[in-house]
C-alpha cells in the first residue's frame, strides 16, 4: 500500500473512532506532539480530546466522508457533519434539535501519524440550527 493510501486509511479510521467517540483510538492516531487547530483556536491532543468528548457528547456528531484528496504528507477531507443536540453544552440545555453542515479538515503526516489537524466549519449555522445561543 503506498504512503499516500495508508495516511488515507489512518484518516478513515480517525473519522471511524471520532463517529464512536472512541478517545482512546483517537489519541493512537495521532503524534505526542501534534497540533490541532480548529474554531476554538489550537491546542495539543490531550487539550483537542476534552473538546471532542463534550462536542460529542452534547451532540453526537456523525461525519460522513464526501471526498478525501491525499498529496505527499496531506489528507484533506470534505465532510457532511451531522448532529442532534442531546446533551449540555456549556451551560445550556439540549433542545433535541438536529442539525447539518459542511465541515472540512487538512492533516499532515509524520511517521504514519497525524501530526497537525486543521478544521473549519460552520459553528454559527450548527447553532442557529439547533437553538443554541452563542452570546
Amino acid at each position: 500500500m503506498s504512503t499516500l493510501e495508508t495516511n488515507k486509511q489512518v484518516v478513515s479510521q480517525y473519522v471511524a473512532a471520532f463517529n464512536q467517540g472512541d478517545l482512546e483510538t483517537l489519541q493512537e492516531l495521532f503524534t505526542p506532539n501534534a497540533l490541532i487547530q480548529g474554531v476554538l483556536g489550537s491546542a495539543n491532543v490531550d487539550k483537542a480530546m476534552l473538546v471532542w468528548q463534550e462536542l460529542h457528547e452534547a451532540f453526537n456528531i456523525q461525519l460522513t466522508v464526501e471526498e478525501m484528496i491525499a498529496e505527499g504528507d496531506t489528507v484533506a477531507v470534505r465532510y457532511i457533519e451531522r448532529g442532534t443536540f442531546i446533551g449540555s453544552f456549556r451551560g445550556q440545555s439540549p433542545t433535541g434539535k438536529s442539525y447539518e453542515l459542511v465541515a472540512i479538515e487538512w492533516f499532515t503526516f509524520q511517521n504514519g501519524k497525524i501530526h497537525y489537524r486543521w478544521g473549519a466549519r460552520d459553528s454559527a449555522s450548527q447553532a442557529r440550527q439547533v437553538g443554541l445561543s452563542l452570546a
